[in-house]
Order: structure tokens, then C-alpha cells, then sequence
């Protein structure tokens, strides 16, 4: 037994007769918009238009409102005896809903760009549900994907039935050759990312999240594993790789490795039900503008730390150090402990203030490390200007697809 999303089904209906092997590059969806949407849109404006001929709100009675959303022609006996008539043309019903239309396209945009490819390379857009049926929709998907013929060769309302025909026929065996050959790699719903903490210490602990919100206390956490044995060194020297891997069945596997010790750890991890992916999404909409704050604040102070410290690393290479003048050396590190020391002690400080202080340790840093070099750029920094998570935090995270999610907040 295996569980599909429905996009993913409905892309295996379509596509069954073109090529064995189908990967789903990204999903997006909006679990809270549907049928029901516009239909009640409909039932409220005939609510108005009772009120307004026979000035009587029906708004709180439950049993007309549900004779109306059953039918909106003709319904005797509405309400205290009163049969209600009436029409709607298809430009009312266009400029009923047309919110809600557009807000249908919006999934189709995150799909993209999750999926990082141009609507110009998409071959085919599928058509599926009942509420694809309506004009205006195809229209907007039409103009949107710039003109191309949209795909309405199987039943909107079975697209997705007849997908999941297909894939239970491949995992009991029956059905032809064609059937069997085909092969499914879905994509995990929510980004995946990892916390770290600390430097200089023989183990580095791994958190591991799913969510799109900006912070990690604000996502769900999948499970925590220790890399013990690693050399302690400052942030951003240790190179570590996490990469994930989801199976067929959904199941997480998480795997770190130290690239200089060789040591490798893995944990395996179930997933969220489909009504918390549905939450989280929700939640991440809803707290939208109040992550994305937070997440410029983090990157900020992200930036000056990493500065900060790789300078630091820099400044006392063996490489660099024969270099520099000793009396440079010692004001570099004074002006590095005093903004470390100034970042620790004004951790609620808003973004400018991170900004400026970066500028300002830059203008008195990047001068001096200029002057080592001949010919060398002021403001060309080698090792001291990059903006990689140190620490242990910089992983590759392999996916299997999974859409590009938010920069996980680093904690020290």
C-alpha cells in the first residue's frame, strides 16, 4: 500500500502513454480554496438579493441556506413563505469570485519557482477537479502559460482516480508491460533544513526540521543525531555534509558527514500526516511578513558574525599572519572582539544597526587586509568577506526535490 498526492496522481493519468519514468520536481497547493469557495460566494450574494427585495435577512437560517446552495433558480418557499427566483450570468459569477480565481494561480507561480524552471519549458498543464471547468480559470491559466492548449483529454472529476489506478496496478503487479515500466520519484511537500550551535568542540549536534517558516522554533522538528569525533576547530573550518533521503514511503533518512575526520551518522525519521502539512503551510502564509522580518534580522547578524570570525580565521593563517604588520594584526583583533563582544550584548537590535556595524568593521578591516597583496583591491577579502554557515551548519541537502525552502536560523 502507498499513499500519492493528487497532482501526482493526475500526472501519471496524463502521462502514462508517453515515457516510463516520471519525477515530480515540486508541489504547492492551497488545501483552503475549492468548489465549496465559490459556491458560497453564490449563496451570499443571493442572501443579499433576498434582503434586498423583501427586506428579510435569511443569513441565520441554516435550512434556507441550504436550499440554496442546492439551487439558486427557483426555490419555493424560501423563507416564511416567500419563493425566491432569480438569475446569475457568468459575468456576475466572474466578478462574484474573481479573488478567489486569481488566488488559484498563485500555487501555480510557487510551483515554479520551486521547481526552478520557466513556464516556457512546461509541456503540458493538466487540467483536474470540477472547478477547472469553469471558463474564467481556463482562461487565467491559459494567458498565464501564454496561450497553450490545456490538457482536457480525461474526465477532470476521475483524473486523479485513474491515477491512482495506475500506481495500485504497478505496486499489486497486474496490468500490461507498459504499466509496470512506469517509475515514480515524488517530492517531499515541506523544505527540510538543519540547525546547528557552537564551535570549537568535538561533536557537532543536528537538528532537523520540515516547515517554511524563517526559524527553526517555529517548524517542526524531525529528530536530532551527534557527529561526535570531529577535530575542534573555529566556526566555518569543520566542512560537514547533510544530505537527505526520502524512499518511496516517505520516510526521511538523514546522513552527516564530517569531510576532513570521514565520519558518517545517519537517522531515519516518518513524516507529517497531510492535515499537519496543511497546518504548517497555513501557518507559514499566515506569519508571512512577520518571518520575513525576522529572517532579515537573522541574516544580518548571520553576516556580521561570519565576518567577524572567518577575519579572525584569516588574520591568523600562517599563510596571511607572515604578511601582515604585527600592528595590524593587533587592531584587527581588537576591532573583532569589540564587535563580537558588541553583537553578544545587543541581540534585539534592529536590522540598520547590524548593517552599520558590519560596514563599519569592514571599512576598518578590508583596508588593512588589502594592503598584504600587490595590486590587490581594497575591499577584495580573501576567506574574510564570505557568508557560508560555519560551524558545521553549511550542508548540501539533497532532496529528492524538494522546493527550496527558508535559511535556518543559526543559534551559538
Amino acid at each position: 500500500m502507498r499513499i500519492i498526492n493528487e497532482p501526482t496522481a493526475a500526472a501519471i493519468a496524463y502521462g502514462l502513454d508517453n515515457k516510463a519514468s516520471r519525477t515530480v520536481k515540486a508541489t504547492a497547493g492551497d488545501t483552503h480554496l475549492g468548489g465549496e469557495d465559490f459556491d458560497n460566494r453564490l449563496v451570499n450574494h443571493f442572501v443579499a438579493e433576498f434582503k434586498r427585495k423583501h427586506k428579510k435577512d435569511i443569513s441565520g437560517n441554516a435550512r434556507a441556506l441550504r436550499r440554496l446552495q442546492t439551487t439558486t433558480i427557483e426555490i419555493d418557499s424560501l423563507y416564511e413563505g416567500i419563493d425566491f427566483y432569480a438569475t446569475i450570468t457568468r459575468a456576475r459569477f466572474e466578478e462574484l469570485n474573481m479573488d478567489l480565481f486569481r488566488k488559484c494561480m498563485e500555487p501555480v507561480e510557487k510551483c515554479l519557482r520551486d521547481s526552478k524552471i520557466d513556464k516556457s519549458q512546461v509541456h503540458d498543464v493538466v487540467l483536474v477537479g470540477g472547478s477547472t471547468r469553469i471558463p474564467k480559470v481556463q482562461q487565467l491559466l491559459q494567458d498565464f502559460f501564454n496561450g497553450k492548449e490545456l490538457c482536457k483529454s480525461i474526465n477532470p472529476d476521475e483524473a486523479v482516480a485513474y491515477g491512482a489506478a495506475v500506481q495500485a496496478a504497478i505496486l499489486s503487479g497486474e496490468g500490461n508491460k507498459k504499466v509496470q515500466d512506469l517509475l515514480l520519484l515524488d517530492v517531499t511537500p515541506l523544505s527540510l533544513g538543519i540547525e546547528t550551535a557552537g564551535d570549537n568542540r568535538p561533536s557537532v549536534l543536528i537538528q532537523v526540521y520540515e516547515g517554511e517558516r524563517a526559524r527553526t522554533k517555529d517548524n517542526n522538528l524531525l529528530g536530532k543525531f551527534e557527529l561526535k569525533g570531529i577535530p575542534p576547530a573555529p566556526r566555518g573550518v569543520p566542512q560537514i555534509n547533510v544530505c537527505f533521503d526520502i524512499d518511496a514511503n516517505g520516510i526521511l533518512h538523514v546522513s552527516a558527514k564530517d569531510k576532513t575526520a570521514g565520519i558518517t551518522i545517519t537517522n531515519d525519521k516518518g513524516r507529517l500526516s497531510k492535515e499537519e502539512i496543511e497546518r504548517m503551510v497555513q501557518e507559514a502564509e499566515k506569519y508571512k511578513a512577520e518571518d520575513e522580518e525576522i529572517k532579515k534580522k537573522v541574516e544580518a547578524k548571520n553576516s556580521l558574525e561570519n565576518y567577524a570570525y572567518n577575519m579572525s580565521n584569516t588574520v591568523r593563517d600562517e599563510k596571511f599572519a607572515g604578511k601582515l604588520d604585527p600592528a595590524d594584526k593587533q587592531k584587527i583583533e581588537k576591532a573583532i572582539d569589540e564587535a563580537i563582544e558588541w553583537l553578544d550584548g545587543n541581540q534585539l537590535v534592529e536590522v540598520d544597526e547590524l548593517e552599520d556595524k558590519l560596514k563599519e568593521l569592514k571599512g576598518f578591516c578590508n583596508p588593512i587586509i588589502a594592503k598584504m597583496y600587490e595590486g590587490g583591491a581594497s575591499g577584495d577579502v580573501p576567506m574574510g568577506g564570505g557568508a557560508e554557515m560555519p560551524g558545521g551548519g553549511h550542508g548540501k541537502a539533497e532532496t529528492g526535490g524538494a522546493s527550496g525552502g527558508p535559511k535556518i536560523e543559526e543559534v551559538d
